[in-house]
């Protein structure tokens, strides 16, 4: 025997660390592929959030909130059964009535070996302030959570489109370094070809390797920018940070419908903002509180029914041959504080106090709403317009670049002019990049500030 539990050690042993080799080879790492246009990656997120899943349970949570609170004004019915085994018997003395002798009592065994209670209780309350106000307040908060949900929406809309145009302009300006690059690659072959011909002097090999080592370190980090925005655009959908992810998508001006004016933005954002209308029914919730409050000060009326059965029986009777007597009754209660030790006005007090406080915070955030859409507004408006500017910009420095290169090579033009020409043209692309930047990411703060969901249409089939 102990020769077989030695061997068996000692294949297991052998097992484990092929077990773990196994273990390490299994790959884990989620290798899907997606490839994305913008709505794709919302629609991708709107399904994968995990807050916007929490936001919908607590949508649910508040619809079950509304049940339990309609269960105080609706029926209760209870049933109770009472089995009692009698250890010792309840004794009741008695005078002795027979011999006139009252100074002298008799024991008498009043209870049984078994007794048995079914009780069948039904209450149902006629008027209660309380549980009225708690069912309209449960409603409010129903709605609350409804703009709650479409609040995280438009949230998570927003995040993700913010994370998808960071990876769209950090990819461009990962192109427009590369093309620099190139052309400052091309300038310096032309510049070694004019050395050998004795047109360009050494010091002008040197500056253009200069000038595209000089490119290095940007392109590394323009590199590992591209990454780093890609992985925060992963966990703004939800997904793996291990996916393979394609945008399809360009840093592109999009066709947008805005207000003009401020105060028509303003008016828009007052009807549609979704926290703006979640304080308004908190201000609606507030006042059931207030008035569940007061009504504490109220009566309570409520009807009750029981119907009741009983036995009580010795050993040695069966329980088939006890007696189960019948017993029913029905009537109302009615109950009605008199003095709480002030307790009642407290909390009136309490609920007033609270719904100062949350129109304070109404107020207060109607203002802050009007500043916000103020200066989305500006900045919207100020990236269109350096938009228009740039795109014009862009032409003359590529035209203004075209010349000077034609000018080096045909040796009538500088290097110095070259590489000014090079700046100007670099600056411009950049410039106009980083104002369509500018202006998507004003356009998503500004549907935010709006109140603009800004989420695809889903079509169901």
């Amino acid at each position: 025997m102990k020769r077989f539990v030695r061997s068996l050690v000692f294949f297991v042993s052998l097992l484990i660390p092929l077990g773990a080799g196994f273990a390490e080879a299994r790959p884990s790492a989620d290798t899907t592929r997606y490839t994305l246009t913008l709505d794709d990656a919302v629609r991708l997120g709107l399904s994968k959030s995990r807050s916007l899943e929490i936001a919908r349970l607590d949508r649910e949570m508040a619809s079950e909130k509304i049940r339990e609170t309609w269960s105080e004004v609706l029926p209760q019915l209870t049933t109770a059964f009472t089995y009692t085994r009698s250890l010792k018997p309840s004794i009741l003395f008695f005078p002795d009535f027979i011999n006139n002798n009252l100074s002298q009592f008799t024991p008498l065994e009043i209870s049984s070996d078994n007794s048995a209670t079914a009780t069948l209780d039904l209450r149902q309350k006629l008027f209660d302030g309380s549980a009225i106000a708690g069912i309209r307040a449960a409603a409010v908060v129903r709605k609350i959570s409804s703009e709650a949900y479409r609040n995280t929406e438009s949230t998570v809309v927003s995040d993700i489109k913010q994370a998808y145009f960071d990876v769209l302009i950090a990819r461009d300006r990962l192109q427009l370094i590369r093309q620099s690059i190139e052309r400052w690659e091309l300038s310096q072959r032309d510049i070694r070809a004019m050395f050998r011909q004795g047109v360009a002097a050494d010091i002008d090999t040197l500056q253009a390797f200069l000038s595209v080592e000089n490119l290095r370190p940007d392109l590394i980090q323009a590199e590992n920018m591209v990454g780093i925005t890609m992985t925060k655009l992963k966990n703004a959908i939800g997904i793996s940070a291990d996916s393979k992810v394609t945008l399809t998508g360009k840093l592109e001006v999009q066709p947008a419908s805005y207000p003009k004016d401020i105060a028509s933005a303003y008016q828009e954002a007052l009807l549609s903002r979704p926290d703006l209308r979640q304080l308004e029914l908190q201000v609606q919730a507030e006042n059931e509180k207030v008035f569940a409050s007061r009504s504490e000060r109220f009566p309570v009326l409520s009807a009750f029914g029981q119907l009741q059965t009983q036995t009580a029986f010795n050993d040695d009777v069966r329980l088939a041959d006890s007696n189960w007597p019948v017993s029913s009754s029905v009537g109302m209660q009615v109950s009605m504080p008199i003095f709480t030790g002030f307790r009642i006005s407290a909390k009136v007090e309490q609920a007033k106090i609270a719904r100062l406080q949350v129109m304070t915070r109404y107020a207060d955030l109607r203002a802050n709403i009007r500043a916000e859409i103020e200066v989305r507004l500006s900045a919207f408006n100020e990236a269109r317009k350096r938009i228009e500017v740039q795109s014009k910009t862009i032409a003359v420095a590529e035209r203004s670049y075209r010349i000077s290169q034609l000018r080096f090579r045909e040796g009538i033009g500088s290097r110095l002019e070259l590489s000014d020409a090079e700046l100007q043209l670099n600056k411009a692309r950049t410039n106009y990049l980083q104002a369509v930047y500018d202006y998507l990411m004003a356009s998503v703060q500004l549907d935010r500030a709006l109140g603009r969901s800004g989420a695809p249409v889903v079509i169901k089939g």
